[in-house]
């Protein structure tokens, strides 16, 4: 039997897609994120509420209509309502998202996360555009995913501005005033990590197949927990790939292997 190719964005959809479960509230934003929801609700959860900054509530993410972006207008089909940025954002307010993902330029040893620029306030290496809903979701979403690429850039030990909180610092959360809410994975093309309930830092929870502990890393600026027992992803499976690529086939979200 061949053995199944696939690439560190691919995985990394795949177990973003297996770790919500079905007639949950999801609240999501667009690329690699937007994948793994739109597999969710084809394999795994097809009552998954997904919601759209843009305003659209529950559409069906099929393959033929997969949007580009929240604002794509195919967000919205079928969907059960078309509101406002507002109303949705309302809806995490009010307690009503189970789950919200986000991605960053840099992600800290506590999982706070900048979207908003780097080096120096006053004078900085590169703007980066902001929060959008992200500091939204990771305020009061009830569970937050972060889905990224692992990269040695993005994994620093202090971020330059906290756009997104996660822990905040070793008190939590809930020291700092966020009383809802917490940071629960953050799932890349190399690994999945998870947060240690005390110390409240990022802590090691699983490598994908063939990858090593070096390899994850080298690709940190800061060293993770590690705990004494490891955990192995499961690969993805031919059906998981196939609808993946069938949603996106130029690669525009998910890099497919070359």
């Amino acid at each position: 039997m061949t053995e199944l190719r696939y690439t560190g964005a691919e995985i990394a959809a795949v177990v973003a897609a297996r770790s919500v479960e079905d007639n949950k509230v999801v609240f999501t934003g667009t690329g690699l994120p937007l994948m793994a929801m739109a597999l969710a609700q084809r394999l795994y959860a097809p009552n998954l509420v997904i919601v759209f900054e843009g305003g659209q509530v529950q559409p069906i993410l099929s393959g033929k209509y997969t949007p580009f972006s929240p604002n794509d207008i195919r967000a919205g089909y079928k969907a059960v309502m078309l509101a406002s940025t507002t109303d949705v954002l309302c809806l995490m307010q009010r307690g009503h998202v189970d789950y919200g993902f986000i991605s960053g330029a840099q992600i800290d040893q506590y999982g706070n996360v900048n979207t908003s620029f780097i080096g120096d306030y006053r004078k900085p290496k590169v703007r980066l555009p902001g929060s959008g809903g992200a500091n939204d979701i990771a305020s009061l979403a009830s569970k937050v995913i972060i889905i990224t690429r692992h990269e040695k850039r993005r994994f620093v030990e202090k971020v330059d501005f906290i756009t997104s909180p996660g822990n905040v610092d070793e008190k939590g959360r809930e020291y700092h005033g966020l009383i809802f809410g917490k940071p629960l994975l953050i799932i890349t093309g190399l690994a999945v990590m998870d947060y240690h309930p005390e110390l409240k830092r990022v802590r090691l929870k699983a490598l994908h197949p063939g990858v090593t502990l070096e390899q994850v890393l080298d690709n940190m600026g800061f060293k993770p927990i590690i705990p004494d027992k490891i955990e192995v992803t499961k690969p993805p499976t031919e059906e998981e790939l196939r609808i993946l690529r069938e949603m996106d086939p130029e690669g525009r979200w998910v890099e497919h292997p070359k």
